[in-house]
């Protein structure tokens, strides 16, 4: 493209820009809507500056309020591809009620960060959250709103993703899910990047029809299959409620430890330790009033903050903290470098500060709830 075609059409990009307010207050809707796919074209054949696209995404913004939702769709479908589409357009769009505006954008835009697909999610409809899960690739923090507040179709659709990934968080939601769900439960089944702790749990909640097709499927599990369902009784540990006797015999034993005053730092430790973690879970929950599906949360989350307020509130011990933290972490394992890290976090919570943030907690009974500004700060002080 020669230096003399680029400066004539930024010439004509800022005669048109220029003459915006004219177009937008005294134009007519015909006017405006060749005036909005005039931008838009010139926009898209490229050539300008990061700062000229934004004034473009401006100038589209203010137009696209003046037309009908089909005119909008247009050009969402237009600037979806785009990948210099200006972001405040693109946000824009991605947040219209209509879905058919909203939903090639939420496709298929690379302009929307991880932040504004997860405000989507917690904001919008479920229709809104089915687009999303169709995008080539999603992260763990948009899939976890997903599984967590999106339908059958959702769910549905954000499993059959490859591209999208899951912290162990969202896939044992999805193992909850799956019950009475055939679709989904083979759809988990068929992923390849399902933990085999997370597999194991939807073995053993899966109906013999699932099974018997993955295992016509997924031949390089087939041996897992069968190993899981023989072992059910003895190993395997329910995340999203029981699924075998042992589940019962651990509450029914940690519940008579503490109605006893027997459920300690001692305990939990020996619990930790032995990689029991139906013990565990059920304990600290009754330690601090919080849910079991909070504490689990709390003990798989790999930001691992949950875990370390819960157990400095507990006053336990570095000791006891790092066998929970081993407890939860992938293969039981923490890098040597992680681990120190968490230590000297551990050391500087303060006690107080994390007792309040529990009873912050206590009083939601979610555990989900953002903390207050000024008591997140005050917790390393």
């Amino acid at each position: 493209m020669s230096l003399q075609f680029k400066t004539a059409r930024k010439t004509e990009s800022k005669s048109f820009l220029d003459d915006l307010e004219d177009a937008v207050s005294r134009g007519t809707p015909e006017s405006r809507a060749r005036a909005l796919w005039h931008t838009t074209d010139l926009m898209i054949a490229g050539g300008f500056s990061d700062d000229e696209i934004w004034t473009f995404g401006e100038v589209v913004s203010r137009l696209a309020d003046e037309i009908e939702v089909a005119a909008r769709a247009q050009l969402s479908e237009k600037l979806a591809r785009f990948d210099q589409a200006p972001v405040n357009i693109i946000h824009k769009l991605a947040f219209d009620d209509a879905i058919e505006v909203a939903g090639p954008v939420l496709r298929e835009s690379k302009q929307l960060e991880t932040y504004a697909l997860v405000a989507n999610a917690c904001t919008k409809s479920q229709e809104h959250m089915l687009s999303i899960s169709k995008r080539t690739t999603l992260e763990e923090r948009v899939t976890d709103e997903l599984v967590k507040r999106g339908d059958q179709d959702v769910v549905n659709s954000v499993a059959s993703n490859s591209g999208a990934k899951f912290s162990d968080f969202g896939f044992l939601n999805m193992v909850q899910r799956a019950e009475g769900d055939s679709i989904l439960a083979e759809q988990l089944g068929l992923r390849k990047d399902i933990p085999r702790h997370v597999f194991q749990q939807l073995i053993a909640k899966a109906t013999s029809d699932v099974k018997k097709r993955l295992e016509r499927e997924r031949p390089d599990i087939a041996r897992q299959i069968q190993s899981s369902v023989s072992d059910l009784a003895g190993e395997l540990q329910s995340k999203f409620g029981p699924v075998s006797r042992s589940h019962f015999v651990a509450k029914r034993v940690v519940t008579t430890q503490h109605r006893q005053g027997n459920l300690n730092e001692a305990s939990i430790s020996t619990y930790a330790r032995s990689h029991r973690l139906e013990e565990v879970t059920i304990g600290i929950s009754l330690l601090c009033s919080l849910p079991s599906d909070v504490i689990e949360r709390a003990l798989f989350d790999r930001n691992r903050e949950m875990i370390l307020i819960l157990c400095k509130a507990l006053n336990f011990s570095w000791d006891t903290t790092m066998a929970l933290l081993f407890l939860g972490a992938k293969d039981h394992r923490i890098t040597a470098s992680d681990l120190r890290s968490l230590e000297s976090d551990y050391g500087r919570l303060n006690i107080e500060t994390t007792r309040s943030v529990l009873a912050f907690y206590q009083s939601r009974k979610n555990g989900t709830a953002p903390l207050d500004a000024s008591m997140a700060a005050a917790l390393y002080a």
